[in-house]
Protein backbone atom coordinates (compact mmCIF):
# COMPACT_ATOMS: atom_id res chain seq x y z
CA UNK A 1 0.00 0.00 0.00
CA UNK A 2 1.50 3.36 -1.14
CA UNK A 3 2.41 5.68 1.61
CA UNK A 4 0.72 9.37 1.77
CA UNK A 5 2.06 12.33 4.10
CA UNK A 6 -1.02 14.84 4.92
CA UNK A 7 0.05 18.27 6.56
CA UNK A 8 -3.48 20.10 7.37
CA UNK A 9 -4.47 23.07 9.13
CA UNK A 10 -6.17 26.36 9.70
CA UNK A 11 -5.16 29.36 8.26
CA UNK A 12 -2.25 31.41 9.83
CA UNK A 13 -0.98 28.22 12.11
CA UNK A 14 2.30 27.73 9.47
CA UNK A 15 1.16 25.37 7.18
CA UNK A 16 3.70 26.68 4.38
CA UNK A 17 6.47 27.12 5.83
CA UNK A 18 6.04 23.52 7.71
CA UNK A 19 4.76 21.77 4.81
CA UNK A 20 7.68 23.07 2.80
CA UNK A 21 10.22 21.88 5.20
CA UNK A 22 8.83 18.56 5.56
CA UNK A 23 9.17 18.45 1.82
CA UNK A 24 12.45 19.64 1.52
CA UNK A 25 13.85 17.18 4.40
CA UNK A 26 12.56 13.97 2.86
CA UNK A 27 12.55 15.15 -0.85
CA UNK A 28 8.80 15.25 -1.64
CA UNK A 29 6.32 16.65 -3.67
CA UNK A 30 3.16 18.57 -2.30
CA UNK A 31 -0.15 18.08 -3.65
CA UNK A 32 -2.39 20.72 -3.02
CA UNK A 33 -5.47 19.94 -0.95
CA UNK A 34 -7.37 23.44 -0.79
CA UNK A 35 -10.20 24.00 -2.49
CA UNK A 36 -9.96 27.65 -3.82
CA UNK A 37 -6.04 27.90 -4.20
CA UNK A 38 -6.52 25.56 -7.25
CA UNK A 39 -7.74 28.91 -9.12
CA UNK A 40 -5.54 31.18 -11.05
CA UNK A 41 -6.44 34.74 -10.08
CA UNK A 42 -7.40 34.01 -6.26
CA UNK A 43 -4.18 34.47 -4.75
CA UNK A 44 -4.55 36.69 -1.70
CA UNK A 45 -7.46 35.57 -0.51
CA UNK A 46 -6.48 32.20 -0.73
CA UNK A 47 -2.89 32.43 0.74
CA UNK A 48 -1.86 30.32 -1.76
CA UNK A 49 1.97 30.09 -1.41
CA UNK A 50 4.60 32.63 -3.54
CA UNK A 51 6.67 31.03 -5.83
CA UNK A 52 9.67 32.04 -3.22
CA UNK A 53 7.80 30.28 -0.46
CA UNK A 54 8.09 27.15 -2.13
CA UNK A 55 11.66 27.08 -2.04
CA UNK A 56 12.19 25.04 -5.08
CA UNK A 57 9.59 22.14 -4.32
CA UNK A 58 7.02 20.90 -6.57
CA UNK A 59 3.48 21.70 -6.10
CA UNK A 60 0.78 20.48 -8.14
CA UNK A 61 -3.33 21.37 -8.30
CA UNK A 62 -2.42 25.33 -7.65
CA UNK A 63 -3.75 27.66 -10.85
CA UNK A 64 -4.82 24.59 -12.82
CA UNK A 65 -8.14 26.45 -13.41
CA UNK A 66 -9.72 29.29 -14.74
CA UNK A 67 -11.73 31.47 -11.89
CA UNK A 68 -14.98 30.57 -13.47
CA UNK A 69 -14.20 26.69 -13.71
CA UNK A 70 -16.07 24.42 -11.88
CA UNK A 71 -14.18 21.97 -9.78
CA UNK A 72 -15.62 18.92 -7.49
CA UNK A 73 -14.36 17.33 -5.01
CA UNK A 74 -14.32 14.53 -7.56
CA UNK A 75 -11.89 15.88 -9.66
CA UNK A 76 -10.28 16.79 -7.01
CA UNK A 77 -10.30 13.33 -6.25
CA UNK A 78 -9.08 12.37 -9.61
CA UNK A 79 -6.18 14.38 -10.33
CA UNK A 80 -4.62 13.71 -6.72
CA UNK A 81 -4.88 10.22 -6.50
CA UNK A 82 -3.87 9.99 -10.70
CA UNK A 83 -0.19 12.19 -9.08
CA UNK A 84 -0.27 10.12 -6.04
CA UNK A 85 0.09 6.26 -8.21
CA UNK A 86 2.47 8.12 -10.78
CA UNK A 87 4.94 6.86 -8.94
CA UNK A 88 5.97 5.00 -5.93
CA UNK A 89 7.72 8.11 -4.31
CA UNK A 90 5.89 9.28 -0.80
CA UNK A 91 3.37 12.28 -1.91
CA UNK A 92 2.50 14.96 0.51
CA UNK A 93 -0.89 16.13 0.61
CA UNK A 94 -1.44 19.86 2.16
CA UNK A 95 -4.30 22.20 2.77
CA UNK A 96 -8.03 22.74 4.80
CA UNK A 97 -10.08 21.35 2.77
CA UNK A 98 -11.04 18.14 5.15
CA UNK A 99 -13.14 16.19 2.56
CA UNK A 100 -10.71 16.70 -0.36
CA UNK A 101 -8.27 14.92 1.56
CA UNK A 102 -10.38 12.21 2.77
CA UNK A 103 -12.02 11.80 -0.58
CA UNK A 104 -8.42 10.88 -2.00
CA UNK A 105 -7.03 8.60 0.84
CA UNK A 106 -10.60 6.76 1.04
CA UNK A 107 -12.74 5.13 -0.76
CA UNK A 108 -15.50 7.51 -2.03
CA UNK A 109 -17.75 6.91 -4.80
CA UNK A 110 -19.06 9.79 -6.32
CA UNK A 111 -22.22 9.54 -8.56
CA UNK A 112 -24.62 12.88 -7.14
CA UNK A 113 -24.64 15.65 -9.66
CA UNK A 114 -21.93 18.94 -8.56
CA UNK A 115 -23.59 21.04 -5.79
CA UNK A 116 -25.85 23.73 -6.94
CA UNK A 117 -25.70 26.59 -4.95
CA UNK A 118 -28.79 28.09 -5.49
CA UNK A 119 -30.34 25.06 -3.82
CA UNK A 120 -30.01 26.49 -0.39
CA UNK A 121 -32.38 29.26 -0.99
CA UNK A 122 -34.81 26.47 -1.61
CA UNK A 123 -34.70 25.78 2.54
CA UNK A 124 -33.71 29.51 3.63
CA UNK A 125 -36.54 29.54 5.85
CA UNK A 126 -35.71 26.69 7.51
CA UNK A 127 -33.80 26.76 10.64
CA UNK A 128 -30.96 24.77 11.30
CA UNK A 129 -32.90 22.01 13.16
CA UNK A 130 -36.20 22.07 11.13
CA UNK A 131 -33.41 21.47 8.57
CA UNK A 132 -32.28 18.76 10.27
CA UNK A 133 -35.27 17.05 11.31
CA UNK A 134 -36.35 17.28 7.65
CA UNK A 135 -33.59 15.34 6.35
CA UNK A 136 -33.65 12.42 9.34
CA UNK A 137 -37.31 12.40 8.18
CA UNK A 138 -35.92 11.72 4.55
CA UNK A 139 -33.14 9.75 5.51
CA UNK A 140 -34.44 7.63 8.70
CA UNK A 141 -31.07 5.17 8.58
CA UNK A 142 -28.75 8.14 8.23
CA UNK A 143 -25.83 7.67 10.82
CA UNK A 144 -26.55 10.66 13.09
CA UNK A 145 -22.81 11.02 14.00
CA UNK A 146 -21.78 12.30 10.65
CA UNK A 147 -23.41 15.23 10.07
CA UNK A 148 -23.88 17.97 12.60
CA UNK A 149 -27.20 19.56 12.90
CA UNK A 150 -25.46 22.93 12.85
CA UNK A 151 -23.70 22.05 9.78
CA UNK A 152 -25.95 23.72 7.35
CA UNK A 153 -24.35 23.18 4.07
CA UNK A 154 -23.45 19.46 4.88
CA UNK A 155 -27.47 18.65 5.79
CA UNK A 156 -28.39 20.40 2.75
CA UNK A 157 -26.05 18.84 0.56
CA UNK A 158 -27.34 15.60 1.91
CA UNK A 159 -30.63 16.71 1.31
CA UNK A 160 -29.80 17.86 -2.48
CA UNK A 161 -28.28 14.43 -3.15
CA UNK A 162 -31.45 12.72 -1.83
CA UNK A 163 -33.57 14.50 -4.11
CA UNK A 164 -31.36 14.13 -6.98
CA UNK A 165 -30.84 10.05 -6.53
CA UNK A 166 -32.96 9.01 -4.25
CA UNK A 167 -29.81 8.02 -2.00
CA UNK A 168 -28.52 8.71 0.74
CA UNK A 169 -25.30 10.77 0.83
CA UNK A 170 -23.97 8.08 2.94
CA UNK A 171 -24.34 5.47 -0.18
CA UNK A 172 -21.81 7.22 -1.87
CA UNK A 173 -18.72 6.75 0.20
CA UNK A 174 -17.00 3.73 2.11
CA UNK A 175 -15.41 6.14 4.58
CA UNK A 176 -13.66 2.82 6.36
CA UNK A 177 -11.48 1.64 3.38
CA UNK A 178 -8.05 3.24 3.16
CA UNK A 179 -7.12 3.15 -0.04
CA UNK A 180 -3.24 4.39 1.24
CA UNK A 181 -1.10 4.15 3.87
CA UNK A 182 -1.34 7.56 5.17
CA UNK A 183 -0.56 9.70 8.13
CA UNK A 184 -1.90 12.68 8.61
CA UNK A 185 -0.16 15.74 10.41
CA UNK A 186 -3.01 18.37 11.84
CA UNK A 187 -0.83 21.68 12.90
CA UNK A 188 -2.99 23.39 16.02
CA UNK A 189 -2.28 26.17 18.20
CA UNK A 190 -3.92 27.49 21.39
CA UNK A 191 -7.24 29.09 20.15
CA UNK A 192 -6.76 32.70 21.90
CA UNK A 193 -3.67 32.86 19.97
CA UNK A 194 -4.83 30.98 16.75
CA UNK A 195 -8.03 33.55 16.56
CA UNK A 196 -4.84 36.65 17.05
CA UNK A 197 -3.52 35.50 14.14
CA UNK A 198 -5.93 34.86 11.82
CA UNK A 199 -7.23 38.31 12.65
CA UNK A 200 -4.02 39.24 11.55
CA UNK A 201 -3.98 38.06 8.22
CA UNK A 202 -6.64 38.92 7.06
CA UNK A 203 -5.69 43.01 8.17
CA UNK A 204 -2.17 41.75 5.63
CA UNK A 205 -4.31 40.18 2.78
CA UNK A 206 -6.50 43.82 3.18
CA UNK A 207 -3.10 45.58 2.84
CA UNK A 208 -2.02 43.59 -0.14
CA UNK A 209 -5.16 44.20 -2.17
CA UNK A 210 -7.58 41.93 -1.55
CA UNK A 211 -10.47 44.10 -2.65
CA UNK A 212 -8.91 44.95 -5.89
CA UNK A 213 -8.27 41.20 -6.24
CA UNK A 214 -11.85 40.23 -5.29
CA UNK A 215 -13.41 43.44 -6.93
CA UNK A 216 -11.66 42.72 -10.40
CA UNK A 217 -13.42 39.32 -10.42
CA UNK A 218 -16.68 40.71 -9.55
CA UNK A 219 -16.62 43.29 -12.41
CA UNK A 220 -16.65 40.10 -14.93
CA UNK A 221 -19.33 38.61 -12.90
CA UNK A 222 -17.28 36.15 -11.24
CA UNK A 223 -17.82 35.43 -7.73
CA UNK A 224 -16.07 32.52 -5.96
CA UNK A 225 -18.14 30.87 -2.99
CA UNK A 226 -14.99 30.74 -0.67
CA UNK A 227 -14.59 32.63 2.44
CA UNK A 228 -12.39 35.76 1.78
CA UNK A 229 -14.76 36.95 -1.30
CA UNK A 230 -18.10 35.84 -1.09
CA UNK A 231 -18.64 38.30 2.32
CA UNK A 232 -18.03 41.40 -0.18
CA UNK A 233 -21.03 41.16 -2.17
CA UNK A 234 -23.10 42.73 0.61
CA UNK A 235 -20.29 45.94 0.12
CA UNK A 236 -20.14 45.75 -3.74
CA UNK A 237 -24.04 45.79 -3.52
CA UNK A 238 -23.89 49.28 -0.98
CA UNK A 239 -25.25 46.93 1.65
CA UNK A 240 -22.21 47.20 4.18
CA UNK A 241 -18.99 49.08 4.57
CA UNK A 242 -15.45 47.52 4.17
CA UNK A 243 -14.87 47.06 7.95
CA UNK A 244 -17.83 45.18 8.35
CA UNK A 245 -16.44 42.44 5.17
CA UNK A 246 -13.02 42.69 7.46
CA UNK A 247 -14.97 41.70 10.20
CA UNK A 248 -17.04 38.86 8.40
CA UNK A 249 -13.95 37.62 6.87
CA UNK A 250 -12.32 37.42 9.83
CA UNK A 251 -15.50 35.95 11.79
CA UNK A 252 -15.88 33.43 8.94
CA UNK A 253 -12.26 32.16 9.04
CA UNK A 254 -12.46 31.79 12.89
CA UNK A 255 -15.37 29.37 12.67
CA UNK A 256 -13.81 27.68 9.28
CA UNK A 257 -10.61 27.01 11.80
CA UNK A 258 -12.84 25.11 14.22
CA UNK A 259 -14.85 23.42 11.60
CA UNK A 260 -11.63 21.87 10.19
CA UNK A 261 -10.39 20.81 13.69
CA UNK A 262 -13.84 19.06 14.31
CA UNK A 263 -13.62 17.30 10.79
CA UNK A 264 -9.87 16.04 11.43
CA UNK A 265 -10.49 14.65 14.76
CA UNK A 266 -13.95 12.62 13.76
CA UNK A 267 -13.10 12.11 10.39
CA UNK A 268 -10.03 9.95 10.25
CA UNK A 269 -6.79 9.26 12.58
CA UNK A 270 -5.35 12.21 12.83
CA UNK A 271 -1.71 13.55 14.97
CA UNK A 272 -1.82 16.50 16.37
CA UNK A 273 0.30 19.18 17.02
CA UNK A 274 0.91 22.48 18.52
CA UNK A 275 2.77 24.44 16.83
CA UNK A 276 5.49 26.91 18.30
CA UNK A 277 5.42 29.97 16.73
CA UNK A 278 8.81 30.87 18.44
CA UNK A 279 10.45 27.92 17.72
CA UNK A 280 9.14 26.68 14.48
CA UNK A 281 12.05 23.92 14.14
CA UNK A 282 11.21 22.16 17.47
CA UNK A 283 7.37 21.62 16.11
CA UNK A 284 9.02 20.65 12.80
CA UNK A 285 11.68 18.12 15.07
CA UNK A 286 8.97 16.56 17.01
CA UNK A 287 6.84 15.87 13.44
CA UNK A 288 9.79 13.87 11.89
CA UNK A 289 10.47 11.94 14.60
CA UNK A 290 7.33 10.46 13.85
CA UNK A 291 7.48 10.50 10.15
CA UNK A 292 10.38 8.34 10.47
CA UNK A 293 9.00 5.74 12.48
CA UNK A 294 5.37 5.76 10.46
CA UNK A 295 8.09 5.65 7.15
Amino acid sequence: MKKVLVVVGPTAVGKTKISIEIAKKYGLEIINADSVSVYKELNIGSAKPTVEEMDGVKHYLIDILNPNDIYSVADFQKDARRIIDSSDEIKLICGGTGLYTQAVLFNYEFEAKERDFSFEDKYKDYNNNELYNLLLERDPNLDKEKIHPNNRKRVLRALEVLEETSKSIQSFNKKNEALYDYFIVYLSMERDLLYERINKRVDIMFDMGLEKEVKDLYDRNIMPHAIGYKEFIPYFLGQEDLNTVKENIKKNTRHLAKRQETWFRNQMTTHFYDVDINDINRTIDEIRKDIDRWI
